[in-house]
């Protein structure tokens, strides 16, 4: 994960991105995240609390602009690769819980990293009628070295939703792929699902 997380600042804009606006009508991809990227910012230069390393605050924010424009089922499909299919019903559910919780918790502490950095919309690569793109960002630290960040992006219901994040050209879902079928591999599909939790756990600490 350390190429994923390579630059504390850069990180937090995987978020400030994440959220997307949903609006009457449907806008463009790039529109979309553009758009909301100056919501979130504003909200966090406004909270010092986020400022602070505010979790409770951090996870509130996230909740609100973030986790209701994630396709998590897609994400942990895709994560799990091949072992989805072992799953039950019930245990699909547990691993979609437990990959959003981690994801959620993961980057709630980048929120309190963000230093002024600014996001560029480069913008995307899919055309009118489209239902899946790829928005092209880049985020410029203060006093560091540009990172670029982009979303695949859906179409579903007339409404666009993120299911995988590439940081650096290193994409979120098939990183966590390997590292998912090693632990089924070796503990199984439950062995997975408390891989997850206790990943979640530490993920707090920090």
């Amino acid at each position: 994960m350390n190429r994923m997380l390579k630059a504390k600042g850069a990180v937090a804009g995987v978020l400030l991105l994440a959220g997307l606006w949903a609006g009457a009508a449907v806008p463009s991809p790039d529109t979309v995240i553009r758009t909301t990227a100056d919501e979130v910012i504003a909200a966090i230069k406004s909270d010092k609390a986020i400022q602070n390393g505010d979790r409770s605050k951090a996870y509130a924010l996230i909740n609100q602009k973030v986790l209701p424009h994630f396709d998590f089922n897609r994400m942990t499909r895709l994560a799990v690769g091949r072992s989805w299919r072992q799953a039950s019903p019930e245990q699909q559910k547990q691993l979609i819980d437990g990959f959003r919780d981690l994801l959620v918790r993961t980057y709630a502490s980048s929120l309190s990293q963000y230093k002024d950095q600014v996001v560029q919309i480069k913008g995307t690569d899919s055309q009118p009628g489209d239902s899946d793109a790829v928005v092209h960002t880049v985020i410029v630290p203060s006093g560091g070295q540009s990172v670029p960040i982009d979303y695949s992006m859906e179409k579903n219901n007339d409404e666009w939703k993120v299911y995988d994040i590439k940081v650096d050209g290193v994409s979120l879902v098939t990183n966590y792929r390997s590292e998912f079928a090693d632990v089924v591999r070796r503990d199984g599909v439950d062995g997975l699902i408390k891989a997850l939790d206790e990943k979640r756990k530490l993920a707090e600490k920090k």
